[in-house]
């Protein structure tokens, strides 16, 4: 154990999801403005698995929050998204699950709508021979571009059953979510028990955008 105090710093040992081989993983904590104490968390093995997630210390509760894109001065909010947090814009009829291979990140709004867009822009290459889902595509990719230029209301929900994910404004609308809503959510995450000292993974699909 390294670090200036107490668990600042350390490691655990399981088994590669991909090859079983036994891999590394560390754990650092820090504290970011806005968020308080964190820990991040990182493995990555010679098979090409990796792994990384920002966990918020101080968040426990299953957590959802909304925040409507309404100018350009929105999409600066400054926003989390661990591995548990699923995304979702009603107006485009989009959710971004998360899944056994996601990865965390800090980012702002702009940037949650560039990730969706690069989602949207492979799809839509996908389906080129699909008329009417190729259309359907390049719609959705003028809807974000038009949200991003301040032209078109959006709201960007995220929803986090471990609490780990957070949109931080004075726009933002927080509210706990029911044990039966957290349910309902994927989490993407690996879960360290404490007590055995052992990890296990939660074995989700990919990261995947629907309509």
């Amino acid at each position: 154990m390294t670090g200036d105090g107490p668990q600042a710093a350390f490691v655990t040992r399981t088994q590669c999801p991909l090859c079983h081989k036994e891999i590394i993983m560390n754990w650092e904590r820090d504290e970011i403005p806005y968020f308080g104490d964190v820990m991040y968390i990182t493995a990555c093995c010679d098979c090409s698995f990796r792994f990384t997630d920002t966990m918020i210390l101080s968040q426990k509760e299953p957590v959802r929050y909304e925040f409507v894109v309404e100018g350009s001065e929105d999409l600066y909010a400054k926003v989390v998204r661990s591995t548990s947090g699923t995304i979702k814009v009603p107006e485009l009829g989009i959710i971004v699950e998360p899944g056994s291979i996601s990865e965390s990140y800090i980012t702002n709004i702009e940037g949650v709508l560039d990730r969706i867009l690069g989602v949207v822009i492979t799809a839509t290459k996908w389906v080129a021979d699909e008329p009417e889902k190729y259309e359907r595509g390049l719609q959705l990719q003028e809807m974000i571009h038009e949200a991003v230029d301040g032209k078109r209301k959006l709201t960007v929900i995220i929803e986090d059953p471990l609490g780990n994910s957070a949109i931080i404004s004075e726009k933002a609308v927080s509210s706990k979510l029911t044990q039966e809503q957290a349910r309902k959510l994927k989490t993407g995450m690996i879960v360290f028990d404490a007590e055995s000292a052992e990890i296990e993974m939660d074995a989700c699909d990919e990261d995947m955008i629907g309509n």
